[in-house]
């Protein structure tokens, strides 16, 4: 029997008392910091509520070891323990006054707990947020304050552990995808003659698909913002479809054509490639491109993840908020181009790396949430209790 289990037994061996939340702490809204007092180093950190700080400031509102759940956006309903003092901005709340019957650390891993029941209690249509009163609401199990302690010693070593697995896993992915990007441009960066996009083929721009317009089966195709969503380098099956008869209508991409996003919120995503490999044609949305070309399909899309291609798309994309890149600029990029055979060369290297990556970035990703899983796994079970009865 393990020592949670004698405590247990001991201590409330028919179950433990349920409260609501509201008659054990009160909840305070953060204040609104003006941008000018946001700053990018300083000796308070900033919190709306996200796991990491929007900014610090050279003031705090709000103590060490408090738990802050954010109030508003995309994060409504995170969990935070804060355990140093911050400011508390406009769009966090935090958990004051806890009654003694109750400690912190274990009312945070509760609320934690239920991290997925508050984030489903957002509403509004543009600005989800989540309302005090929906936190206030719920009913949480309050053991006695020995079991509660052991139970957040259990706790917290295996968040500890799980923080440092993932840590480990995480550089590892990293030094992995640095060490593909290295040899990429390497292998690109040859010393042969260069010649311009426009010269080694044509551009066809995309045309009518939205998403809308996806059906469960039909003639493949691909939207411009799924090549750097979902697809990777090269693909022969396509995620979505169209009917036939808007495919009649729709541009398309032959095998060994590169699909081109050509809008994007980012300088990095606009002007991702992705090399159709199936033998039936395919449709393309507009805000796309498909570049058609005589060369290796694969050595092209490779150098569409270049550095060279990178600093030359960076020169001409336009706009602020939403990113494009277009047919006129992209024709004059160049790069180097050897002939066919050795462009086959450096694409069986490539790939064998993109292999061993991709299995790496499959591999640890998968892992690293398994390790979160089972966290939230053994989370539950410790705090999982029957209910006393009266």
């Amino acid at each position: 029997m393990t020592k949670l289990d004698q405590l247990i037994k001991d201590l409330c061996p028919n179950g433990v008392e349920y409260k609501v939340i509201r008659s054990i702490c009160s909840i305070d809204t953060g204040e609104q910091l003006n941008r000018s007092g946001l700053l990018e180093q300083g000796p308070f950190p900033v919190y709306n509520g996200g796991i990491n700080p929007s900014g610090f400031h050279t003031e705090y509102n709000t103590l060490a070891n408090t738990i802050a759940i954010s109030q508003g956006g995309a994060s409504a309903g995170f969990v935070n323990f804060v355990t140093v003092p911050f400011w508390s901005g406009a769009h966090c709340y935090t958990i004051q006054n806890i009654n003694s019957c109750i400690t912190s650390r274990f009312l945070y891993f509760l609320l934690k707990n239920l991290e997925p029941v508050l984030q489903g209690k957002k509403q509004g249509a543009g600005i989800p947020g989540l309302n005090r009163k929906q936190i206030l609401d719920l009913t949480i199990p309050v053991p006695p304050i020995e079991v509660q302690n052991e139970i957040v010693r259990i706790l917290d070593a295996f968040t500890e552990l799980t923080a440092e697995l993932t840590a480990e896993l995480t550089a590892e992915l990293t030094a992995r995808k640095r060490q593909y990007t290295h040899y990429l441009n390497e292998l690109l960066n040859s010393q042969y003659p260069t010649k311009t996009l426009g010269e080694l083929g044509t551009f066809v721009r995309g045309n009518g698909l939205q998403k809308k317009d996806f059906v469960e089966s039909g003639v493949g195709c691909i939207h411009y913002g799924q090549i750097y969503t979902y697809y990777g380098t090269y693909t022969d099956k396509t995620k979505s479809f169209v009917s036939p008869e808007l495919a009649q209508k729709l541009k398309k991409a032959h095998y060994g054509d590169l699909v081109i996003a050509t809008t994007s919120e980012n300088v990095e995503d606009v002007g991702k490639a992705v090399v159709w490999l199936g033998k039936d044609d395919i449709c393309i949305s507009g805000d796309s491109f498909v570049f058609r070309h005589k060369q290796n399909p694969k050595y092209m899309a490779y150098l569409f993840q270049s550095e060279m291609f990178f600093q030359q798309k960076r020169k001409c994309a336009t706009g602020a908020k939403v990113i494009r890149i277009n047919d006129v600029a992209m024709k004059k990029f160049s790069f180097p181009i050897p002939p066919l055979e050795e462009q086959e060369h450096i694409v069986k290297i490539l790939d064998r790396f993109e292999a061993l990556c991709n299995d790496i970035s499959v591999g640890l990703p998968a892992e690293i949430k398994a390790r979160q899983q089972q966290c939230e796994y053994y989370r539950n079970k410790l705090l999982t209790f029957e209910e006393v009865k009266a």
